[in-house]
């Protein structure tokens, strides 16, 4: 991994002041956009980095920008994907997302905060959000505001992309319309379409297109996992950051995802790939449909666990991890067994012939034990043992990965939750020191999870002066670095769970 030295590297004339200063307009693909700016930092927001996905475009990979003239105002976030709001009472609510307002098909934006001077080639991170592929926005939260990460040397991106059925609908029809004969993962095409706008554009904003990060949470993670596995992607990017997601478990052939389609354009009243195109947003966003990616032989041409083992993915450093509770957010409690009879059926029917080997990673001896060993079965199947994985197979590869475990509670909004999922989005971007509830704990891990960040954005490698040092991964020791409270290198995370889970999940595989 190159480590370039940041730097504006001008040459000297006899007007440097206007050298240094940032031009307010910019020059992209489609035309001049003039955005905003904050205590230092220029923020660009509802950049176009494709045409709109609507009408023939629906179901179609991402198509050049349209032009625009005169100077486009990139003052507010485009619109969001379209998505259904989540349930009252969810931990994950998405601001302005309503059942009225569920957002727009036209809605391929991205946004960019940089703090760099004319010239200057600062590394870039693009932040990729989560949401299960069915919900979020690049449109920044309170936590995920690129603005800190900006002042800490660094140019960020975050961008939108199709969500749900128009992000992942494989089709017969759309296969057979395909100049690569497949369909289904659109999403991924939008991420690949963002990071060459990237690649073509980021220049403008003081950015480096040979130092660029992809990073994301949740689904956002599993959209890196995914980029870093398609050879659409190669070149795109230097270095991932997987936060708490991972694809590899067994992937959709494309024949699977097309039938699934077809059920889906029956259901949604369209008998034909023309009338499924004519039925309106809102109806396809309500009609049932469960998104996920296809092997379709063009983005993925093998699963995303095969392309890692062969070595087909993008050969670079890795920083991934998962946070210490991760199911307290994601699961139902009322739906756990509440007797030691309900639970040992549940944990037989499940686990069969490895039912000795479950209980010695999880054991449970009366009825107060079964919700915990629940949510950790959930927390090391769906993340630890994930993370684990991706970390293990770029190390086999030749390239440092470093693996983390996010254990720090915050005070609030409910400290009841734990580590919980997406509980580090606010450290990793420095803003939780805008949050009332944090003391100087929080305020302190912020600074160090984004410095850590940043250096590996910029390096490949986290460690910087001042902070703990974090040891890159390797199978034997098996490092981590616990991000809590303290700050410390650790070993061997959940050994005997994910060890179990990764045997058990080896012989069921075999067994298929």
């Amino acid at each position: 991994m190159h480590r370039r030295l940041l730097g504006i590297g001008l040459a000297l004339t006899t007007i440097p002041f206007v050298l240094a200063a940032a031009p307010d307009t910019v020059t992209v693909d489609g035309g001049q956009i003039s955005g905003t700016s904050v205590n230092g930092v220029r923020v660009f927001k509802g950049i176009p980095f494709a045409a709109p996905p609507i009408g023939n475009l629906r179901w179609k990979a991402p198509q050049p920008v349209v032009p625009w003239t005169g100077v486009r105002a990139a003052d507010a976030f485009g619109a969001w994907c379209l998505q259904e709001p989540y349930p009252d009472g969810s931990a994950y609510v998405s601001a302005g997302v309503t059942r009225d307002k569920p957002g727009s098909e036209d809605c391929l934006y991205l946004n960019v905060w940089t703090a760099a001077g004319a010239g200057e080639k600062r590394p870039v991170m693009v932040w990729i959000h989560g949401g299960a592929w069915t919900r979020g926005s690049g449109a920044a939260s309170a936590g995920s505001d690129g603005a800190a990460l900006a002042r800490k040397g660094v140019v960020v991106v975050t961008t939108n992309y199709r969500l749900g059925a128009f992000g992942f609908l494989a089709h017969p029809e759309l296969t057979a319309e395909s100049p690569q004969h497949a369909s289904g993962n659109f999403a991924i095409l939008d991420h690949v379409a963002a990071l060459r706008w990237v690649q073509k554009n980021i220049a403008a904003f003081g950015g480096d297109p040979g130092r660029v990060t992809i990073f994301g949470e949740s689904a956002g993670s599993w959209s890196v996992n995914t980029v870093q596995a398609t050879p659409l992607a190669k070149g795109l990017f230097h270095c991932a950051i997987g936060q708490s997601g991972g694809q590899f478990t067994a992937s959709a052939t494309l024949a699977a995802a097309e039938k699934a389609g077809a059920a889906f354009a029956k259901a949604a009243g369209a008998d034909s790939l023309a009338a499924l195109r004519a039925v309106p947003a809102e109806k396809i966003l309500a009609t049932p449909f469960r998104p996920g990616i296809n092997v379709d032989g063009y983005v993925l041409p093998d699963t995303v666990r095969n392309l890692f083992a062969r070595k087909k993915h993008s050969d670079v450093p890795v920083l991934v991890g998962s946070n210490a509770n991760e199911w307290t957010t994601l699961s139902n409690p009322s739906q756990f067994p509440k007797t030691m009879d309900a639970y040992r059926q549940r944990v037989n029917a499940q686990y069969g012939d490895s039912v000795k080997e479950y209980d010695a990673a999880y054991p449970v001896k009366t009825d107060a034990d079964i919700a915990e060993a629940v949510m950790a079965v959930g927390r090391d199947t769906w993340f630890t043992l994930q993370m684990r994985t991706w970390a293990r197979m770029v190390t086999e590869s030749g390239k440092p990965a470093f693996l983390y475990q996010f254990t720090r509670v915050p005070p609030g909004p409910n400290p009841a939750w734990g580590a919980y999922h997406a509980a580090e989005i606010q450290y990793a971007f420095n803003n939780v020191g805008t949050r009332p509830w944090a003391i100087d704990v929080d305020r302190r891990l912020g600074d160090q999870m984004s410095s850590y960040w940043v250096n590996f954005g910029t390096t490949g490698d986290p460690n910087g002066k001042g902070l703990p040092k974090w040891t890159a991964y390797d199978p034997n020791a098996e490092p981590y670095l616990e991000l809590g409270d303290t700050v410390q290198i650790r070993n061997h995370l959940l050994k005997t769970q994910l060890d179990f889970l990764e045997r058990f999940q080896q012989r069921r595989q075999d067994a298929q």
